[in-house]
Parts: structure tokens; C-alpha cells; sequence
């Protein structure tokens, strides 16, 4: 695998992109100055001389002709927390359709808007239990270093939701995002009990689909492996064989995001065939419109 390091000046332009994006449709009600940095409304005043005139309320203007401004109280600290898969089933896909790339990049992205929002990030891989990788600093150095031992690091062994994820759901410690990384090839009770584990923690899924699991190039009599348990399986891969396969990928990806809706968690697919910024985009986009559907129903609470 390899990842250079002027990606991460790609997703400089693709942090400002998203906040340009963000600041249009909010019209001047973006809850920060940067994507991932929170402000939580609070109440209006009437506006003196010396205010913000951003902050200036104009759809009150409209109603009342008087000028109100919108006070804000800052979020507590929010931190980061990437979790991504590293079992032998993340190791497949070519090229950058490869699962573990794709998922690094998305791991290195939540990173990357943490540091630029003044939040933090932690950063583990995860298999029959989590192994951390970054050092406890929240800087780009640290990005950097990170994107290098992520390099470095192969797919191996298996997957164990359960065990990996209450194993670190007990190092948490304040609010935070958890963003598992994963091809969740695991069993979807397995799953849902580690989901479970984390707690109150804000949670989203991030589950990867490669091209060549939609749609195998093969047919015909073929031998399936198993690349975390080596064993294999002979089978005859046409007709209705391979539409029974397609059948039980969209069965198991459907059972895993209704687990997640079940717990509040957010639960996106995305194609490690697709262009990473375009996937990345609509992760984040999946992201902001949860939240605002949450804050929505808290005001209307």
C-alpha cells in the first residue's frame, strides 16, 4: 500500500471545498468557521454597536425590522475516534479499489478535519482487538507519521467486532465520534454487540464494498477462499449460483445498517471503486444532514 504524503494537501482542498459547500447552504448559519469545529445556538439579543454583523439574524430582520444577533456556546471538546479494520478480508481489491487503502484515507480524512477543527483524533487498527496507532498528538506531524506506519501496515488475521470494540469502548473517556472503518464481514449479531459497546458515543459505520464483491470477475467452476480462515470452497459461479451470491451481499449489508438504525448509529456504503474525494464528500454530507436532523428534533423538543 501506498499512500503519499501530498494527499494530504488533497484533502486541504477538500476540507475548504466541503466548507464552501457547507457556508452556501447554510447561508450564514454554519455552526463554526471550519468543518468539524462546533458552536451550538443558544438564544438572540437585540444587536449593539460593536456586534458581529455576521451573526446578524436577517430572517428576523425580514419579520420584525429589528436587529437581533445569534449567541452561540462552544461544544465541549469533541475527540476523533478512527477505528479501522485490518483483518485479511480488507486486504482485497486492486489498486485503489483495495479495501485497507480506501479505508486508511477515510480514517486519515476524519483525522485530518479533527486537526483542522481544533478537536482531536485517536487513530487504532482493529482485528481480534484494537492496536492504537498515533502517539496522542493532534498535528499534522502526527498525520504524517501515521500515514507512514499505515504504509506499513498489511491485512491480517480476523475480525472480532465484539472483543475489538468493548475492548476500546472502555478508553473513551470524553464526548466523542467513533468512526469504524470496515468491510463488517463479521456476524451481524457480533456487530450489533459491539456497536452496543460503545455506548452513548456518537457512531458511524463506514462500510466498504469493493467492485469485485458486487460483481466477481469469475465463471464457472471456481474455488473460493476464505482469507482469514484459508478455508475453501468449490463451487460452480453462474447463473442463479451467482445471483444467490449477490442476494445474501445485499442481505447482510442491509442486516448491518438496520442493527446500526437500531442503536443510533449512522451507517453508510460506500464503492472502493468510486473516486475517494466524491465518496469522502458524500460520507461527510451523510454526516451533517443526521446532525441537523438531530438538532432539529432537539429545538423541537
Amino acid at each position: 500500500m501506498s499512500i503519499e504524503p501530498d494527499f494530504l494537501d488533497e484533502l486541504a482542498r477538500l476540507e475548504r471545498s466541503l466548507r464552501h459547500r457547507t457556508d452556501s447552504r447554510r447561508q450564514g448559519e454554519q455552526r463554526s468557521a471550519n468543518v468539524g469545529e462546533g458552536l451550538t445556538f443558544s438564544d438572540y439579543r437585540r444587536y449593539t454597536p460593536g456586534d458581529d454583523v455576521r451573526l446578524i439574524d436577517w430572517r428576523v430582520y425580514a419579520r420584525t425590522d429589528e436587529h437581533f444577533i445569534k449567541q452561540y456556546e462552544a461544544e465541549r471538546d469533541l475527540t476523533v475516534h478512527v477505528l479501522l479494520d485490518s483483518s485479511a478480508s480488507m486486504g482485497f481489491g486492486t489498486e485503489r479499489a483495495n479495501k485497507f487503502e480506501f479505508g486508511a484515507r477515510v480514517g486519515l480524512a476524519f483525522a485530518y478535519f479533527a486537526v483542522v477543527g481544533h478537536d482531536s483524533f485517536r487513530f487504532s487498527t482493529i482485528g481480534t482487538d484494537a492496536e492504537r496507532l498515533d502517539r496522542g498528538r493532534s498535528t499534522r506531524g502526527e498525520l504524517l507519521r501515521l500515514l507512514g506506519a499505515l504504509n506499513g501496515t498489511n491485512p491480517a488475521d480476523r475480525t472480532a467486532f465484539f472483543d475489538a470494540l468493548a475492548a476500546y469502548a472502555r478508553t473513551i473517556r470524553s464526548r466523542s465520534l467513533v468512526v469504524v472503518v470496515s468491510d463488517f464481514l463479521d456476524s451481524p449479531d457480533a456487530i450489533e454487540d459491539g456497536i452496543a459497546a460503545l455506548g452513548d458515543s456518537e457512531v458511524l459505520l463506514v462500510h466498504l464494498v469493493a467492485p469485485e464483491e458486487r460483481d466477481p470477475d469469475v465463471t464457472g467452476d471456481a474455488v473460493f477462499e476464505d482469507p482469514e480462515t484459508g478455508s475453501t470452497q468449490r463451487a460452480y459461479f453462474a447463473g442463479s449460483t451467482a445471483e444467490s451470491y449477490r442476494e445474501r451481499l445485499t442481505e447482510h449489508v442491509d442486516d448491518v445498517a438496520a442493527r446500526a438504525r437500531r442503536l443510533r448509529a449512522e451507517h453508510v456504503v460506500v464503492d472502493t471503486g468510486a473516486d475517494f474525494f466524491d465518496a469522502f464528500a458524500d460520507i461527510w454530507a451523510a454526516r451533517e444532514a443526521r446532525r441537523a436532523t438531530v438538532a432539529g428534533d432537539i429545538r423541537r423538543v
